[in-house]
This record gives structure tokens, C-alpha cells and sequence, in this order.
């Protein structure tokens, strides 16, 4: 079997592949295969699924399917077979977006996904299903609004099908390497996550331990409001933005860029938003909107890398007040106790270990998210050999 896991062929074969489109693949397929639409060999069941709000929901043992998978467990079930599920509206299409999936046992399926029985002595289930995630089915996907694969269309989509005996010696491929693709994508994962929680443990320790220093008077802990002055920035609205080279600053972030500014060397703090509570420190010119604090008073004494570190680690996020929008005030911040080491020189060795440590993670993570970006190609190579007939090709 070829080795499917040769990281190294896969830019090479993701530039051919990008090259072939869907017809050029259709047309060169092998002999013995054929060309179906997918109401020629599947069976289409939409008329026995049915939705139920989810106030007429009884729980229960039994998987309730919308569009994208399980949404819900309940005491009855519809179907008691295997059979091909696929997004009608709510879902995704494109390459990779795993719009259809097996479901099998007792279960519910709703209105926002179609219900596929194929003709299993000419096509397998898996086989199917893994064309349609393989499959870009957007040019068969109607409505902006409210995009949806209508059953009109979803018989139309066409299917390369070989002969049953090579179904299955596909599928069997496929699935031994997914497993391994898969096993490689988790371990990725894993690493990338693991590296996240490397610098928030370091950080973690740094100040935990400045905490029992409290005592020896080398660190002090005070409240926010007895340092700080939180002062918000002026308001500006998209509308009065005016396309310039400084940036906007938001509760979240960079909003736009604006033809004038009003602060610079400024550490300032997210007020509204999702992100509220995020701390930065912007060295350039910026526009801060009425969205953000500015720490007005109470820098003399701090090396400014280092507030944005200190407050960080308090998830300033954590004490905004929950509605449609997530707010934080002077209020809800000036009791939050922060631990600080009295000496600048101190509070600066800290920055300059916390920026090194910090780099070598964002190494790491750019590594470990390229590798999880180019495992999910690979597996796009893959399906790309199988539905154009090499992998049987070069089994034999």
C-alpha cells in the first residue's frame, strides 16, 4: 500500500490537486466505473423524519438529529436502521465541512436533515458519505439568506461509483488512514494545547510564588483601585471614522484605522465586548474609543510590559457584568486584589522572562497548527486519490 502518511509529497500533491476540478475527475475515471446521481441509487426518507421544538422534547435515550449531528436525547425514535444523514439547512458544504454522517440504532432525525437509504448492493454507505465531505456541494446549495441543499438538488449531486468489491477495498484504505491521520491530528492538537498552558502555568507560578513574598515586603498586594485610575477613551463611531494609519482600539481590539489619534504609550484595558478585559500596552499613536479604560493614574511605579502581564493573569474578563453585552467597570475592578513585586528592576526581570518564554511558545504553536492545518490536507490528498480511482491503482 502507498504510504499515505509521506508528509513530504503533500504540497506537491495539494498543488496538483487544486488543479483538478470536479469534472476533470469524473471524466478520468477508471474502467468499470460509473458516473449516478445520487437519487439514482439512494433512497430518500425525508417524509418520515419530523421536528420537535424543544419544549414538546420528553428526555429520554434516544439521539435527536438536526443538520450537523445530535442535538438532543429523547424518549422515542423514528428510525432503527443505518442510514446517511445529510445537512438540508444549518449545516456547511464546502470541502471538508462534514455535512453528511452515519447515524445508526433507535433515533430521531429533524426536518434540517435529509435521510438517505442507499442501494447498498451498488453503493456502500461510507463510500457516500466520504464523497460528500470530500465534495465542495456549494454550486448545489440555494438561498442567501437562509442557504439550504433542497432535496431537488441533493438527488442531483454525482457520484463516481466503482464496482462494490473496490468500494469496500477503498473504504478499507480510507479508514486505516484516517485512523493514523487522525491519531497524528490529536497528538498536534494535544501539543498545541499543551504549549498554550505551558506560558498560563509559568505565568501562574510567577505570581503564586510573588504572593508569598507578600510577607517578606519584597511584594505588596493592594486592590486595583488603590493604584490604578481606569479612565475611558473618546467615543467614535464607524460613521465618523475617517480611513487614516492610526489604529482604533475597542473593547476587543483593533476596530479600524483613523485619520487622527489621541493617546500613545498607553496601557489600556477592553470595557465592552467579548474580549472585554483583555490588557494591552500600545507604545505607537491610536484612536481609544469610549469602549476601552486607559490606566490614567498610577504607572510611576511599574514597568508598563509588566502591568499588561500582571493584569492578564487576573482574567479581568471574569468580573464583567453578563448581558447582551459583556461590560466591565471601575467598579466591578477596583476590588481585585493584585500581587506586585516593589522593584521595577524586579517587575522588569520578570518581563523580559515571561516575553522569552512567550516567543518560544508561539514558535511552538505556529509549528504545532501548521502541522494540524497540513494533516487536514493530507486527508484531502487522500480522499482526492481515492475518488479519482489511484488508490486502487496503486494497491494493485
Amino acid at each position: 500500500m502507498v504510504d499515505l502518511m509521506e508528509s513530504g509529497k503533500l504540497k506537491e500533491e495539494n498543488e496538483n490537486n487544486s488543479q483538478l476540478d470536479k469534472q476533470t475527475v469524473l471524466s478520468q475515471l477508471p474502467k468499470g466505473w460509473e458516473i449516478k446521481k445520487l437519487g439514482e441509487v439512494c433512497e430518500i426518507l425525508d417524509k418520515l423524519r419530523k421536528p420537535i421544538t424543544k419544549r414538546d422534547r420528553i428526555a429520554g435515550k434516544y439521539p435527536y438529529y438536526g443538520a450537523t449531528g445530535i442535538l438532543d436525547y429523547i424518549n422515542d425514535f423514528i428510525f432503527d436502521e443505518r442510514l446517511v444523514l445529510v445537512g438540508e439547512d444549518g449545516a456547511k458544504w464546502n470541502t471538508g465541512d462534514k455535512s453528511a454522517f452515519i447515524a445508526e440504532g433507535k433515533y430521531w432525525v429533524n426536518n434540517h436533515a435529509h435521510v438517505i437509504r442507499p442501494q447498498r448492493q451498488i453503493l456502500l454507505d461510507k463510500w457516500l458519505v466520504n464523497y460528500l465531505n470530500f465534495s465542495d456541494l456549494s454550486d448545489y446549495v440555494s438561498g442567501m439568506t437562509v442557504p439550504k441543499l433542497n432535496q431537488g438538488s441533493l438527488k442531483q449531486i454525482q457520484i463516481p461509483i466503482p464496482p462494490l468489491p473496490e468500494q469496500k477495498r477503498i473504504v478499507s484504505i480510507l479508514d486505516r488512514a484516517f485512523e493514523a491521520i487522525d491519531q497524528a491530528k490529536a497528538n498536534a492538537e494535544q501539543n498545541l494545547k499543551n504549549t498554550k498552558e505551558l506560558f498560563q502555568s509559568k505565568m501562574q507560578s510567577i505570581f503564586d510564588n510573588g504572593k508569598l513574598k507578600v510577607e517578606s515586603g519584597e511584594w505588596e498586594e493592594k486592590k486595583l483601585g488603590e493604584i490604578f485610575k481606569l479612565k475611558s477613551g473618546d467615543g467614535l463611531t464607524a460613521k465618523n471614522m475617517i480611513e487614516g494609519k492610526y489604529p482604533v482600539f475597542g473593547g476587543n481590539g483593533i476596530a479600524g484605522y483613523h485619520n487622527n489619534f489621541n493617546f500613545e504609550n498607553e496601557v489600556i484595558i477592553g470595557r465592552v465586548g467579548a474580549l472585554c478585559g483583555n490588557v494591552r500596552y500600545i507604545k505607537e499613536k491610536f484612536w481609544l474609543t469610549d469602549n476601552a479604560f486607559r490606566i490614567s493614574e498610577g504607572l510611576n511605579d511599574f514597568n508598563k510590559e509588566f502591568v499588561v502581564y500582571m493584569l492578564n493573569h487576573k482574567s479581568l474578563r471574569n468580573y464583567a457584568r453578563q448581558a447582551a453585552q459583556p461590560v466591565i467597570s471601575n467598579s466591578s475592578l477596583k476590588d481585585v486584589y493584585i500581587s506586585f513585586p516593589k522593584s521595577i528592576k524586579t517587575q522588569k526581570q520578570i518581563v523580559v522572562q515571561l516575553d522569552k518564554l512567550q516567543a518560544e511558545t508561539k514558535k511552538l504553536e505556529i509549528v504545532y497548527q501548521k502541522k494540524v492545518e497540513d494533516l487536514e490536507e493530507l486527508k484531502k490528498s487522500v480522499l482526492q486519490k481515492a475518488f479519482s480511482g489511484q488508490l486502487i491503482m496503486e494497491n494493485e
